[in-house]
């Protein structure tokens, strides 16, 4: 296969996609210096990320909005330019107060990268299952290389550069995708933004049954990923009795198996189907999840991180899914829609998994995270087997 522009697209796409993921997940390792240098709470710490969090998925919408006016390329480039700069302001915050503020402005910039980019790709594959795939890969990157990294700078020179090589990654990535990648026609350059805005046709866009069904399949399973990806080194210390240093392999073992399965099951959405893809996906998180809790021994973890990392990849089958299901004039404002609500409703997954958690213990909430995947599972079956094939 012979290099052409679409792979340079594609794989800038993906390291601006690493270089967001990056900036967002290099915090969690270095949280434990946050906490002494500010002398704060795990509490106070926990709501600034859970802020940010909520922050990334509310960007998603308004990133298609602007996409569709100005054009995908300068919304990406504001994405990497203002990952760079709001991971520099985390690092120099004078105060607790001003790091949380970094936070969330580092949230709202890095989700501005994936709607968008998913729409770019979309105008340049046609088997963008496979191209999704490919493109997600950066994230699942960036969760195993971004704590490692931090970690070690964290513990050699403090937090503030372990947060600030985020905009060290960032720089060379951002001066490649300007240098390399062309401006695309927006689709409605001339359409207000206020009528972008307008309640009944987002309405009307969200309650449609094709988009309807795979957007409580997505709410569901963003749900338990991130409840998964959130406490699974803390479900392994407390409930497995294993060591921390064991517990951070098993987590990088996870994010390896992720970084394989998002172009496994997007290019196999392509050959069998989206929702066969979305369901195998689901069917193996929730054999997965229960595997943390029932299977023994170091084999039987290892088991479950193959097939929860499977499981938690299933995005790269579910975007193009919700692509198929719109119009190219609908794609940058309504996948950025539906992105915003399965992202802001699945970041309540690490507060649920925690809670449940503290109320019931980890075998109780581990369970509740396997019985969610079954229910998107059953979701898709019952829709391919009696419903009217949404």
């Amino acid at each position: 296969m012979s290099w052409r522009y679409r792979h340079t697209v594609l794989t800038l796409c993906m390291l601006a996609f690493f270089v967001t993921y990056f900036a967002r997940v290099a915090i969690s390792p270095v949280v434990p210096f946050v906490i002494d240098d500010f002398g704060v709470s795990n509490t106070a710490v926990g709501l600034a990320l859970s802020g940010m969090w909520f922050a990334y998925g509310v960007a998603q919408f308004p990133s298609g909005i602007l996409a569709d006016r100005f054009g995908e390329r300068p919304v990406i480039l504001v994405a990497v330019v203002g990952t760079i700069a709001t991971s520099l302001l985390l690092a120099v915050a004078p105060a607790f107060p001003a790091f949380v503020v970094a936070a969330v402005l580092l949230g709202l910039v890095a989700g501005l990268h994936y709607a968008v980019a998913t729409t770019l790709l979309s105008r340049t594959f046609d088997d963008l299952g496979t191209a999704v795939g490919l493109h997600s890969l950066g994230g699942p990157l960036a969760g195993l290389t971004a704590p490692v990294a931090a970690a070690w700078v964290g513990v050699r020179y403090g937090w503030r550069p372990g947060v600030a090589l985020a905009a060290a990654v960032g720089v060379p990535v951002l001066v490649a995708f300007a240098w390399r990648v062309r401006p695309a026609p927006p689709r409605r350059p001339d359409q207000s933004m206020r009528a972008r805005l307008r309640i009944g046709p987002l309405v009307a866009l969200l309650s449609r049954p094709s988009v309807l069904l795979p957007l409580a399949v997505a709410m569901l399973g963003t749900y338990v990923a991130q409840g998964i990806i959130s406490f699974l080194p803390t479900f392994l210390v407390e409930f497995r009795a294993r060591s921390p240093a064991f517990a951070g392999a098993v987590f990088s073992a996870f994010f390896v198996v992720r970084a394989g399965a998002q172009v496994g099951i997007g290019r196999l959405s392509d050959r069998v189907g989206r929702d066969a893809a979305i369901g195998a996906a689901m069917l193996a998180g929730g054999l997965g999840a229960a595997g943390f809790v029932w299977l023994p021994g170091t084999l039987g973890l290892g088991v479950a991180v193959v097939f929860a990392g499977f499981g938690s990849s299933f995005f790269s089958a579910i975007d193009p899914r919700f692509m198929d299901a719109m119009s190219e004039a609908e794609r940058g404002a309504g996948f950025g829609l539906v992105r915003t609500a399965y992202t802001v409703v699945g970041s309540a997954g690490s507060v649920g998994v925690g809670l449940a958690a503290d109320l019931f213990g980890w075998g109780v909430s581990f369970g509740v995270v396997a019985a969610l995947f079954g229910v998107a599972f059953a979701v898709l079956a019952g829709n391919r087997l009696v419903g009217p094939g949404y």
